[in-house]
C-alpha cells in the first residue's frame, strides 16, 4: 500500500519520468515485427472486444452452472475495476508515452494502464474461482493465469503506449481490488455454508 501511494505520489509530481523513458527505449530496441506481432494479439486479450466476451460467458457457465456468489462477484469485480481505472485515469490526466510512432493509437490517459489493471482482475478472478471448483488442476490455471496477465502487461511497454510506471500501478491497484472481491466471495461462500 505504500508503495503504490509513493508510485502515485511520483507519478502527480512528474519524478518518474526519467526512469520511465529510459526503460520503454531499452525495450523498443528489442522491436522487431515477430514481436510486433505477437505483442499486437497478446494485447487484444485485454482489448474490450475480447474481455466483454470473456465476462459474458463465464457469467453464463456460472450461472448455468448454479455458482451464484461466484457470478454476483464476477460483475462487482469487472464494474468495480472499470469505475476505478477510469477515475484514476480523469484524476491523474497522465499523457501517454510519444517515443515513437506506436502501432496502436490510444486515446484515453495513460495512468493506471487499464489492460495491467482490468486483466489482473478478470483473469485473476476467473483462476481463483476456477481452481476453487477443480482443485486438481489450480497450479496450472494460476500459472495461466499469471503468465497471461505479465504478457498482456509487457506488450503495452512493447507497443509504447504506458510507461513502466502505467502498469505497476494497473497491477497494484487492480491486485487490491481483487483481494477486496476475493474476500467478499469467501463472504458470501462462508455464509451459504453456514445457512445450507
Amino acid at each position: 500500500m505504500a508503495g503504490l501511494f509513493t508510485l502515485c505520489l511520483e507519478v502527480w509530481q512528474k519524478q518518474s519520468l526519467r526512469f520511465d523513458t529510459d526503460a520503454l527505449l531499452w525495450l523498443h530496441g528489442w522491436a522487431n515485427p515477430i514481436l510486433d506481432a505477437l505483442m499486437l494479439w497478446l494485447t487484444r486479450l485485454g482489448n474490450p472486444y475480447v474481455v466483454v466476451p470473456v465476462v459474458l460467458g463465464s457469467l453464463g457457465v456460472f450461472l448455468w452452472r448454479r455458482w451464484w456468489a461466484d457470478a454476483v462477484m464476477l460483475l462487482l469485480s469487472c464494474v468495480g475495476v472499470v469505475v476505478l481505472n477510469q477515475g484514476m485515469k480523469l484524476l491523474f490526466a497522465r499523457a501517454r508515452p510519444a517515443l515513437w510512432p506506436p502501432l496502436i493509437q490510444e486515446t484515453t490517459y495513460g495512468f493506471p494502464s487499464g489492460h495491467a489493471m482490468g486483466s489482473l482482475v478478470l483473469y485473476g478472478y476467473l483462476s481463483v474461482v476456477l481452481a476453487y471448483h477443480f482443485p486438481t488442476q489450480a497450479r496450472w490455471i494460476h500459472a495461466s493465469a499469471v503468465l497471461l496477465v505479465v504478457l498482456i502487461g509487457l506488450s503495452r511497454l512493447y507497443l509504447g503506449v504506458h510507461y513502466p510506471t502505467d502498469i505497476a500501478a494497473g497491477y497494484a491497484v487492480g491486485g487490491l481490488w481483487l483481494m477486496v472481491c476475493l474476500q467478499a466471495l469467501k463472504a458470501q461462500r462462508l455464509k451459504r455454508s453456514v445457512v445450507g
